[in-house]
């Protein structure tokens, strides 16, 4: 017992007799009291929780979520989760109350995709968890780490029957990595430490917690569990060294990046292998920015799955390094059985084969590992060659920036993006909504650092980008942030204006007004409907702005959006601003539609974009072991006979010797025209499917000189010589 502090008797008896020894007493508390508050401030959270052996649950998992290291959490509550909204009330995790759950899923989710780093969200029972469904699978395709902690009604007593019951856990199945309920105050820490592992592990995505309004009473002595770094696996040697010898035997190998490479390290060493090994590179949509695209290598993103300037690109690369890439991601391109090109999958897991996507390798392992190295065992070839596709680069480049000032009003959407990246810093992040314009966005924006321009290419879900921008600038308040979004997608969300504004921060957002679902009206068009039902009529959105105590302006010709971001942007540092940009897409469609496949139809015959496979790339995919060098370097038919006798029975071996001794005798005497086109070697891929009529990487001509039969013989298409494979 501390001497300062009398027993209660004596305190009582003290109280009687005098009244001064009362108030010494009350100071001495105080001062106690003051030096304990002192020493508590001193002391780690941790330190802090264990001063006492028994807290509720709820406490406990307000605890561990700290010591995950969460900054925010998003939601709306209800009745069944106050005791978690009491633990929070003195919590270092800020609470943001959002104006429908939805939108707190996209902030919780936005969260996680710019850190890494489990986002976090809550709700009630029942309409508040449903409304968690949206953002749940956004965050679950797109790969994105989030907690979902959802109340329930007690699961011990409980007398209100069913109302508003239904069954959370089991709804939330299909669309997360892990969810579970928690029916043990115990289990509390355990179960946070593992819903958080589950939702940053590769690949990452949504993970779910339901907490029973009894249980999150219940008093534990249960404490937080420690948080230890896991190192990933590394992808195999072997694996790496296969890689190694498909993209030195290739003529055009190619890099695509795709959203599984947005990783501080992965972005770091993808920079260097480019550098290093001068290889270009395209990008999925959400891929967009891992690597600066100012670089001189950066021939565009595959905005569409085909019929761009970057798909000309990807025909004529007989190889793909295809980083991070995942099916779940609207097709970059389509791959077609016997037919270039071939692809490197280098993710941390495998690949989801189906009919578009099945590469010929595997690398699985920590990305960034397993790029740094590719990049120390790669060397460049003398036979890569890229001047088709820089001729390519410099077409888009032309292609994009005949919009860019074009002064018709309504505004094109070439010159909404010219105009906003004009304005915007290097390290200012625009989150787009999903529309039409996402499509011009991702084509003509280029992003020059990881993590500016967010867009959704996997739910693609619309209402998410006025919240994902709101976690933008709570997570970042000192970039710039700019929220895009079509009035159909903003009108999903809009009551996060309100969000926005009691935040307090600095943010402007642009809604891109046609009056329609602009981008269904484009499908409704290129399928042949006419045109009905896609129709509306939007209020007047800078009145509606103004009403949440926001700034609304409305851009009146094509001139004045420039400056009207400038001072939205930079003219103050905080409060909302939007800004209402009419807009119309029918020159935009006609040159998706007609304009650019004729153009790309044209660089087609101008060249022979479409990629042959080289024999020594064939060879390699097709081998079980490691190629060697010699492989390649050119090679006359004879001495690939003896090479391939290597591997066959001894009777084999001796005929195709045999074979190979009199080839050299015919070789030396034909003529000099014959000589060098029969050295010239092609192959076919596939029999079964159709011949590919190929040309090897060291053949002085760009046409296939020797014409493959079938998938084991060859010809010459000058002396009709054929020789067997």
């Amino acid at each position: 017992m501390n001497r300062h502090q009398p027993s209660t008797q004596e305190g009582e008896e003290e109280e009687e007799e005098e009244e001064p020894e009362q108030e010494e007493t009350q100071d001495l508390k105080d001062l106690v009291k003051k030096r304990d508050l002192e020493l508590s401030s001193s002391l780690d959270s941790s330190r802090i929780f264990r001063v006492q052996s028994r807290h509720r649950a709820c406490d406990v998992m307000v605890h561990a979520l700290e010591n995950e290291h969460i900054r925010f959490i998003f939601g709306i509550p209800g009745e069944e989760n106050l005791a978690l909204l009491d633990s929070l009330r003195g919590s270092s995790i800020r609470m943001v109350i959002t104006r429908h759950e939805q939108a707190a899923g996209f902030m919780a989710a936005t969260m996680g995709r710019l850190t890494g780093k489990a986002g976090l969200c809550f709700s009630t029972l029942g309409p508040g968890a449903l409304n968690l469904a949206t953002a749940a699978a956004y965050a679950q395709l797109a790969g994105f780490p989030m907690l979902m902690i959802t109340g329930q009604k007690p699961i011990r007593t409980s007398k209100q029957g069913s109302f508003q019951i239904i069954d959370v856990v089991d709804a939330m199945r299909p669309i997360t990595k892990f969810t579970k309920q928690i029916a043990d105050g115990d289990l509390v820490p355990s179960m946070v430490r593992e819903a958080i592992r589950v939702a940053e592990e590769e690949r990452p995505g949504a993970v779910h917690l339901e907490l029973p309004e009894d249980i999150a009473s219940t008093m534990t002595d249960a404490q937080a569990f420690p948080v230890y770094p896991v190192r990933r696996p590394i992808a195999e040697g072997k694996a790496i060294a296969k890689a190694v010898n498909l993209i030195h035997a290739s003529s055009h190998p190619l890099l695509l990046i795709g959203a599984g490479a947005n990783r501080q390290q992965t972005q770091k060493m993808l920079l260097e292998f480019v550098d290093r090994l001068q290889i270009p590179f395209v990008t999925t949509q959400m891929g967009k920015g891992v690597i600066n695209e100012a670089h001189p290598l950066y021939l565009g993103c595959c905005a569409l799955s085909a019929k761009d300037y970057v798909h000309v690109c990807i025909e004529k690369a007989d190889l793909i390094i295809n980083i991070g890439h995942d099916v779940v991601e609207k097709p970059p391109f389509f791959m077609q059985h016997g037919k270039a090109p071939m692809v490197i999958h280098v993710n941390f897991y495998t690949a989801k084969v189906d009919n578009i996507y099945f590469p010929q390798l595997e690398v699985v392992g920590d990305i960034a590992n397993a790029v740094w190295q590719l990049k120390n065992a790669l060397q460049q070839q003398q036979h890569w060659n890229y001047s088709f596709m820089m001729q390519v680069k410099a077409d888009l480049e032309e292609h994009i920036g005949k919009g860019a000032n074009d002064t018709r009003f309504p505004l094109t959407p070439q010159r909404v993006v010219s105009d906003l990246r004009k304005v915007m810093p290097a390290d200012g992040i625009v989150c787009l909504d999903n529309g039409m314009f996402k499509v011009w966005f991702a084509r003509c924006y280029k992003a020059y650092e990881p993590n500016t321009l967010l867009l959704d290419n996997s739910l693609a879900t619309m209402g998410a980008g006025l919240p994902s921008a709101a976690a933008a600038c709570l997570l970042h308040p000192e970039k710039k942030v700019v929220a895009v979004c079509g009035d159909g997608g903003f009108m999903l969300n809009s009551q996060e204006m309100e969000t926005a504004v009691r935040l307090d921060i600095n943010l402007t957002i642009v809604v891109l007004n046609d009056n329609g679902f602009g981008m269904i009206k484009w499908k409704q068009n290129a399928a042949g409907y006419s045109m009905f039902g896609l129709d509306l009529k939007n209020p007047n959105f800078v009145a509606y702005a103004n009403s949440y105590g926001a700034k609304g302006y409305c851009v009146r010709s094509a001139n004045e959006l420039s400056w009207m971001l400038h001072d939205c942007i930079f003219g103050s540092t905080s409060g909302v601003k939007l800004i209402e940009v009419p807009l119309d897409y029918t020159w935009a469609n006609h040159i998706l539609d007609h304009e650019l496949p004729g153009l790309i139809k044209k660089r087609r015959s101008m060249s022979e974009a479409e990629s042959r496979i080289s024999p020594a790339l064939f060879m390699a995919v097709n081998s079980s072991t490691t190629m060697s060098n010699s492989l390649l370097q050119p090679m006359s038919i004879p001495t690939m006979i003896s090479e391939k006798a290597c591997g066959s029975s001894e009777e084999e071996a001796v005929s195709m010797e045999n074979r190979a001794a009199e080839m050299e005798e015919e070789d030396s005497a034909s003529t000099a025209v014959c000589e060098p086109l029969c050295s010239r070697i092609a192959c076919t891929t596939d029999a079964a499917v159709g011949v590919s009529y190929v040309s090897s990487p060291m053949c002085p001509s760009d046409r296939p000189d020797c014409v493959c039969l079938t998938n084991v013989h060859l010809q010459c298409s000058e002396c009709g010589r054929s020789y067997p494979m």
